[in-house]
């Protein structure tokens, strides 16, 4: 599951590209329309810097804007910026690999081959979509929100 950091990053990055060549956007427009705490949102946007994703000024007329044209920000980049990696599990991480403590050899554990098709399965979704890319909003009613939240009986 994403955290909340990860998807309040991704909200803010999305609203930078939809502002893109307006100047600099106030702390404050982006917090107040994506519903993110302003506080929180400096963390965020102060990391996202440091990575030259995001662009600063400060000042009267300061705020943020892209570090990079959004066609060159990936959705599996601002994940992996925020979190770390796209793996579920740590064993199945390409960059930041651990060892799963409790667990069986690496080689002979179906749980670790099953998470590294998932990785690599998302990591090709997610890197194929940019912010420069539409994304078609799914109506609340679909049916899709039961799916992952079935408790098991």
């Amino acid at each position: 599951m994403l955290s909340q950091k990860t998807r309040y990053a991704i909200r803010a990055m999305q609203h930078l590209a939809d502002k893109h060549g307006q100047g600099p956007i106030p702390l404050t427009d982006i917090a107040e329309s994506q519903n993110i705490p302003a506080k929180f949102l400096t963390v965020i946007l102060s990391e996202l810097s440091r990575f030259g994703i995001v662009a600063s000024q400060r000042g009267k007329d300061g705020g943020y804007w892209l570090g990079v044209p959004a066609i060159d920000i990936t959705y599996g980049d601002l994940i992996r910026v925020m979190r770390g990696s796209l793996a579920l599990v740590p064993c199945a991480s390409r960059f930041a690999h651990e060892t799963c403590k409790n667990c069986v050899e690496e080689k002979d554990c179906r749980t670790r081959a099953l998470m590294l098709q998932l990785r690599d399965a998302t990591a090709t979704l997610l890197d194929g979509i940019t912010l420069a890319d539409p994304i078609e909003l799914v109506p609340a009613a679909s049916g899709l929100e039961a799916a992952d939240d079935v408790q098991p009986g």
